[in-house]
């Protein structure tokens, strides 16, 4: 099936359709006018605005569920014993994955895949508002939400589609985009690939799969992607490098402030206007100028690319501030691979200086604690006082051995503690806590839970001192 318009009258059905990448799909579909139901474990803020939108949503996984159903959407998130792809096998209904049912709705648009080890989702949701600034309406589909406009996917009216490519399982090999972006390349996902050479094979065989006369735009600065660029045999497509070194679109005079950031551009020795962002860290204007090749290179005039990206407030659980209670801020970051870890935390200490920052780090997966606990250790060592919760499975089986002190033992700093209560940990981090420091929430699990418990525990903690103060 690749043709959208064979979707039309039939049935679909999302298996965890609250995730941030089926909920998207879903979302768009139902745009599109198709009849879409979805199960996932729990109601959420996220199935309660599909139904919102006419998709009638199940709260738990059952066969019953996919009664009369024509074709249902899974991912490698949901379990092949999962009782509704159990059903649809049995029954012969269609079954597509994710991406297969993405790639369906990129059919016909000059679509841009994102893809990287880091920074997909910021940069495809840069991308996206630089591109409605310049009046482009995009249809979008993004691992996450966009602060300025509180969702993750749009169905737009102009022929552009972005889509931000997750790498985990192989599958965006499905999207065949006009154009792609490829923000840097390190090993992850362990529990799929064993080795930095499996991560090659399959990022050459997506390039491959861009169409022809399309293009990639790429960052030289990072090794893992000039090794694969060299890999590219293709001379049907363009490639477009980025990077403070010598590049296409080159990034000089940065300027890093706590809360924005500031750097000069030029195009092939062309300088362009100053790329001025709302929102900190070095990592931050690499992405826009990834989304500012992309939208030139798309058509869009510099100067409404750069209004855009100047716009840009964030995405949601991307250095997102939760709170400000007496001088104390709380942030919540998804960031769960050590190079991320680093980077954010970085951007922390610069952002809070002359303050400390303390952090609640979850690690995420079994596979990728124990292949990278040492460098989980070092990451956190930047932190002035860090927290490691035990460890968020998503759908892995535990590894014998395999916790979270795997990290903290890692460490001689004397400043990583293994604390794997919750409400021992927002306890211990809220009495630490001093006016002029920042709290981080870290990880890609349901750490961010936290935050909001961690702002309420510190407004309660500032009104107690000051009726202490005035008995």
């Amino acid at each position: 099936m690749n043709n959208p318009a064979l979707l039309k009258g039939k049935k679909i059905h999302f298996v965890g359709i609250g995730g941030a990448g089926m909920s998207g799909i879903a979302r768009i579909m139902l745009s599109a006018g198709f009849s879409i139901s979805g199960s996932d474990v729990k109601d959420t803020a996220i199935t309660q605005s599909l139904v919102a939108l006419g998709a009638t949503i199940f709260v738990g996984h059952d066969a019953s569920n996919i009664a009369g159903v024509d074709i249902l959407v899974t991912s490698g998130a949901i379990s092949t014993n999962n009782p509704e792809v159990v059903s649809a096998r049995e029954n012969g209904v269609q079954i597509l994955t994710r991406a297969e049912a993405l790639a369906l709705l990129m059919v016909g648009k000059r679509s841009v895949a994102v893809a990287g080890t880091h920074g997909k989702t910021t940069t495809t949701s840069m991308l996206t508002v630089a591109l409605q600034s310049a009046g482009l309406d995009p249809s979008f589909a993004i691992g996450g939400l966009i602060n300025s406009s509180g969702v993750n996917a749009h169905l737009g009216s102009g022929n552009i589609f972005v889509a931000e490519a997750d790498e985990s399982d192989g599958s965006f090999t499905a999207y065949h985009p006009y154009g792609a972006i490829i923000t840097n390349l390190e090993l992850d996902h362990v529990d799929h690939f064993a080795t930095l050479e499996d991560l090659f094979i399959i990022f050459l065989k997506f390039i491959n799969t861009i169409q022809s006369g399309g293009f990639v735009v790429a960052c030289t600065d990072d090794p893992g992607v000039v090794e694969l660029l060299t890999r590219v045999t293709r001379k049907d497509i363009s490639i477009v490098s980025y990077g403070a070194s010598d590049a296409d679109f080159q990034i000089r005079h940065v300027a890093l402030q706590p809360n924005s950031s500031y750097a000069r551009i030029s195009k092939t020795g062309t300088v362009l206007p100053e790329l001025h962002l709302r929102i900190p860290g070095l990592h931050n204007v690499f992405n826009a100028t990834a989304a500012l090749a992309t939208g030139e290179r798309l058509g869009a005039s510099v100067n409404d690319l750069m209004n855009g990206l100047e716009s840009f407030s964030g995405s949601r659980r991307r250095f997102e501030l939760k709170g400000k209670v007496n001088g104390i801020t709380v942030i919540d970051d998804y960031g769960h691979h050590p190079t991320e870890l680093r980077v954010t935390l970085e951007t922390a200490k610069a952002y809070a200086a002359p303050g400390r920052v303390l952090v609640v780090f979850q690690p995420h997966r079994f596979s990728r604690t124990q292949a990278f606990a040492p460098e989980f250790a070092h990451s956190l060592e930047l932190a002035d006082l860090a927290f490691v919760l035990e460890i968020y499975p998503a759908s892995e089986v535990p590894i014998p051995g395999v916790t979270s002190q795997l990290i903290t033992r890692e460490s001689t700093s004397g400043t990583l503690f293994y604390e794997p209560s919750m409400l021992d940990v927002v306890t211990k981090v809220v009495d630490e806590a001093q006016p002029g420091d920042l709290i981080v929430t870290l990880g890609a699990g349901d750490v961010n839970s936290l935050a909001p418990v961690i702002v309420q525990a510190l407004e309660e903690r500032f009104q107690e001192s000051l009726t202490n103060e005035n008995a």
